[in-house]
């Protein structure tokens, strides 16, 4: 089969940067913000971005675009005669579907929030009454199967269609609107009282709060938030690559991914913090910030269900292009491996995806007590464990070693294709920071991510 391509080098770096978009943007780094110390840890967070994201970001999309194979698929295209390579394409492979077995789950939530925001049920309600609604929302199986099978059907709907037609489309209009409201969101939050305060807490550098969490732990928070942020290494990237062509060098199309992921990063904090800081809410609240202070915060605010609802339309549309772009992902390999037609494709995986994804959805009512990792734990926290803390990091510095060895695709293929075309180069300097140093940072990242886990 001919291979598709995306319509627009727009289309391309909205895709791509709606799979690294995801709830972890908005989820996970305001908090991470509030719990250490502000502005400084946001410049750490940038720093790390620009030395472990962009590169492995530029040498997914160089691998996928000059395979024109799916992860599972690549290494056969690229590798030398006789490596073991391709064993990490199927992990790759792997690693989508169990991140899916839980990510399903989360995008239905935003959609269970949404509603429940729009229709008012939060008004009137204090913290511990708003936190109940969200145990209530766990404990109902039909409710969180029910929406976590919404979002798997409509997922592979949509991306039964062409390239074009389905993915491409949607995903635009998804991202373009995204954008739109966070601005709209922001723009209000600065209206707020607390808008000077919390706008100062986030973005001025502040060492005593450093010195207070203590600054190897701050340090270690930006550098873990700033490589999980773009979705890398399970090969999500490597399948856009090889859907474009060799008019934009890479590393240009990786800052500008980056840019983008970093710009819904960044405002998430300035429409949460100035919130936070006007109705006197725990900035580092963790998790709970989502679901249960935020919805308290929206409660007590003029106009504050139109507000929430737009909040929740907003998350639902950071997890559902995420959602799309693994959907793709799992697609593509499915057809590589297979010779299927992208509808069967898409007919096979939606059934098996309703299976694998049953565990999560269950694993806070009929299955609570299942607890795989022990003590309090779900199926979604397996889910999550095996994806943040193995799959990711080892299959960055994987794909990293592929192109820097001489028994891998080598540094020479890997800077002719990411260099092709007009755009940011690698430079020659880069392969010694590649070779020697970036490795072991990301194995810095896998070993604290274990030991942080099982301490």
């Amino acid at each position: 089969m001919e291979r598709e391509r995306l319509g627009s080098r727009l289309g391309f770096i909205l895709l791509s940067a709606g799979c690294a978009i995801g709830i972890g943007n908005v989820w996970k780094f305001p908090y991470m913000v509030g719990q250490n110390g502000g502005g400084a840890f946001v410049l750490l967070y940038l720093f790390f971005l620009l030395i472990m994201g962009i590169p492995v970001m530029t040498i997914e999309f160089s691998l996928g675009r000059a395979s024109q194979k799916s992860p599972v698929r690549l290494y056969q295209a690229l590798a030398p005669k006789g490596t073991y390579w391709k064993i990490h394409g199927y992990v790759s492979m792997a690693g989508n579907y169990i991140l899916m077995m839980f990510y399903t789950a989360v995008a239905g939530w935003m959609i269970q929030y949404f509603f429940a925001t729009a229709s008012g049920r939060f008004e009137g309600l204090n913290v511990e009454q708003v936190g109940k609604v969200y145990e209530e929302i766990c404990a109902n199986p039909v409710g969180m199967v029910g929406f976590t099978s919404f979002v798997v059907v409509l997922g592979f709907f949509i991306c039964s269609f062409s390239l074009q037609k389905g993915l491409e489309k949607v995903s635009k209009f998804m991202m373009l609107a995204l954008l739109a409201i966070m601005v709209i969101l922001a723009i209000n939050s600065f209206t707020m009282e607390g808008a000077k305060e919390g706008l100062t807490f986030y973005l001025k550098p502040d060492l005593n709060k450093m010195q207070e969490v203590g600054i190897g732990n701050v340090i270690v928070g930006a550098m873990t938030q700033a490589f999980f942020t773009l979705s890398l290494g399970m090969g999500s990237m490597a399948i856009f690559g090889s859907y474009i062509n060799k008019e934009r060098s890479l590393l240009g199309e990786s800052v500008n991914v980056a840019v983008l992921d970093t710009f819904v990063a960044l405002v998430s904090g300035l429409i949460i913090f100035p919130a936070c800081f006007t109705y006197n809410v725990e900035a580092g609240a963790g998790p709970s910030l989502i679901f249960v202070t935020l919805p308290n915060v929206f409660n007590h605010m003029p106009m504050g269900t139109l507000w929430g609802s737009l909040f929740f339309v907003f998350m639902t549309f950071a997890a559902l292009t995420t959602v799309l772009a693994v959907f793709e992902t799992i697609l593509a390999c499915c057809m590589d491996l297979f010779g299927w037609s992208r509808k069967k494709a898409c007919f096979i995986n939606c059934l098996i995806m309703l299976v694998l994804a049953l565990p999560c959805a269950l694993g806070f009512n009929l299955l609570s007590g299942i607890n795989p990792m022990g003590g309090t734990s779900t199926f979604m926290d397996l889910e999550d464990f095996l994806v943040s803390n193995i799959i990711l990091p080892v299959g960055s510095l994987v794909f990293l070693l592929f192109v820097v060895t001489k028994k891998g695709w080598g540094w020479k293929n890997f800077t002719d294709e990411a260099n092709a075309g007009k755009g940011l180069k690698v430079k020659d300097w880069m392969k010694g920071y590649m070779t020697y140093i970036l490795p072991f940072l990301f194995l810095a990242i896998f070993l604290i991510g274990l030991i942080t886990y099982f301490k």
